[in-house]
């Protein structure tokens, strides 16, 4: 939401989102953005899951209230730095009915790839090619001409499947490459280098976002109603959020505290994700790509490698190998 507001896409006052599982808490948060950021932002509500696609026609009213404006669609697990202005200017420039974002990876073999010309025009999709065809994949930003709701029913559909290879046949989809960083944070070891990326990002372009507590060290995300104890060391590569508490003497690495969550004295937390209203005891020791659930407390003195904890447990035992705890 920042992106659109900040990376300068001019008339930006409105946003649409598309939520199931938990839709109430989502509700809840984007309520606060929308007060923060003066805009509008309106959620649909999905009874059934209706795949890439479908929640776009379940959006038709509302994107058809200004028919002549393309709109962006954006998967919610990427991260990148979007360049919704060059977007705008590329859709423009081709005059097509859609435009994807690429990006180059090392391994194409592990994705579907995009094919397309010099111009951008795309000739179509190969999914995870034996043979070099190309090292491009879909991103997962788009921007439509309001045309494109003609060929969407409201039924589960995927576009990656359905949609954008009818697209592809009549000369209506153009790539664009993605210049910066992208990464799909869908799992925790990529949310975490995702947000290794992102926390890189705003040391180059908005180093104001950064924190200047003595504490810090390199790229340290702390939102202003955090508090952080004496002789910490915070960094490199944390994201500490809203109403956090990080006691005397903790060192945290690589690592993302959530809102509401509280970090005993002298605990060590290194590539690892503490979710939402968590709390942690005195001389825990995390690592390994542990990750908390909401409303998880672990008890002093424990070590914790590679747990995965779901929400409002207590664990009162070391889990020093990889598990899930229901």
């Amino acid at each position: 939401i920042d992106s659109l507001i900040y990376e300068g896409s001019s008339g930006i006052n409105a946003e649409y989102g598309g939520v199931g599982y938990r839709a109430d808490i989502m509700e809840t948060e984007l309520k606060k953005e929308e007060e923060r950021l003066g805009i509008t932002i309106t959620l649909s509500y999905e009874d059934e899951p209706l795949g890439t696609a479908g929640p776009i026609a379940l959006a038709r009213e509302i994107l058809l209230e200004e028919p002549d404006k393309p709109f962006f669609v954006l998967n919610s697990d990427v991260v990148c730095h979007y360049p919704f202005q060059k977007m705008l200017d590329f859709h423009e420039k081709h005059g097509r009915e859609g435009t994807i974002c690429v990006t180059k990876v090392e391994e194409p073999s592990r994705y579907g790839v995009v094919v397309y010309a010099e111009d951008g025009q795309i000739d179509r999709f190969v999914e995870k090619p034996s043979s070099f065809v190309s090292n491009k994949i879909n991103a997962g930003l788009y921007l439509f001409n309001a045309s494109i709701l003609e060929r969407i029913e409201m039924k589960p559909t995927s576009i990656e499947k359905k949609i954008f290879p009818a697209m592809c046949k009549e000369g209506e989809l153009f790539a664009m490459e993605l210049q910066g960083f992208w990464m799909d944070v869908g799992q925790p070891k990529d949310f975490i280098i995702g947000a290794t990326l992102y926390l890189d990002h705003c040391a180059k372009h908005r180093p104001d976002l950064l924190s200047k507590n003595e504490s810090c060290l390199g790229n340290v995300l702390v939102h202003e109603t955090a508090t952080i104890g004496r002789n910490c060391q915070i960094g490199p590569d944390v994201v500490i959020g809203p109403n956090c508490v990080i006691e005397d003497g903790v060192c945290l690495q690589r690592a993302t505290i959530m809102k509401g969550s509280k970090v005993g004295s002298h605990t060590w937390i290194s590539n690892s994700i503490v979710g939402w209203k968590c709390n942690i005891g005195r001389w825990v020791r995390m690592e390994g790509v542990s990750v908390l659930g909401e409303d998880v407390t672990i008890k002093d003195e424990l070590y914790v490698n590679g747990g995965r904890i779901l929400p409002h447990k207590e664990i009162g035992a070391s889990v020093p190998n990889p598990a899930i705890i229901m």
